[in-house]
């Protein structure tokens, strides 16, 4: 929903996530998301996901990002798009 498609004719069902986005002043514990995440379990709410590589040019910064099969972003379009510095390593 949030990924604007470059055809005004084409109409798509939004996708409406429950609760507010966090307070930056006061962000939840573990994975900033965890309280709108409905794939959410304990350890997203104590531990912070570290962005990892799930296949070749596709990262993601979740948990449960392996099992649910979630495609993840390839890594030019998170540092041009989002502005996230992300370090090679």
């Amino acid at each position: 929903s949030a990924i604007p498609f470059p055809d005004p004719e084409l109409r798509r069902k939004r996708i409406r996530l429950p609760g507010n986005v966090p307070s930056p002043m006061n962000p939840p514990s573990g994975c900033y998301f965890h309280p709108r995440c409905k794939y959410c379990q304990d350890v997203c709410k104590q531990e912070g996901p570290e962005l990892r590589e799930l296949q070749p040019d596709r990262w993601v910064a979740c948990h449960r990002a392996a099992e649910l099969s979630l495609m993840g972003v390839p890594i030019d379009r998170l540092t041009r798009d989002s502005g996230m510095l992300v370090t090679e390593s």
